[in-house]
């Protein structure tokens, strides 16, 4: 049992490093622009989202809460995805749905 605990948390730091460089690789790529060009929210490594402007309700609501939206999208404030809690949801209801109507008939 110590030995898998060891190994969950070796992969958690191992997890929190690699975001830690990509964290510092978004903030070094935001420097090197010109000033009136940062935008502080992109991708680095071409596909991992960063977000590093001032969290708003509207945006924090879009990202968890965002039923049209897509299931993963950037974080409100950082390095990597957060969960649309929104999307879930509409994924669980539908589901409901179904089970309580039976199986669909094309």
């Amino acid at each position: 049992m110590e030995e898998q605990q060891d190994f969950s948390t070796s992969i958690r730091d191992i997890w929190k490093f690699v975001l830690a460089i990509l964290g510092a690789v978004a903030i070094f790529q935001e420097l090197r622009k010109p000033k009136d060009e940062r935008t502080w929210h992109g991708t680095v490594a071409g596909f991992v989202p960063y977000e590093y402007r001032v969290p708003s309700f509207n945006r924090i609501k879009d990202v968890y809460w965002n039923p049209d939206g897509k299931l993963f999208g950037s974080k409100v404030f950082g390095v990597g995805w957060a969960v649309n809690l929104g999307k879930v949801a509409g994924f669980l209801s539908d589901d409901a749905e179904e089970t309580a109507e039976g199986p669909v008939e094309a």
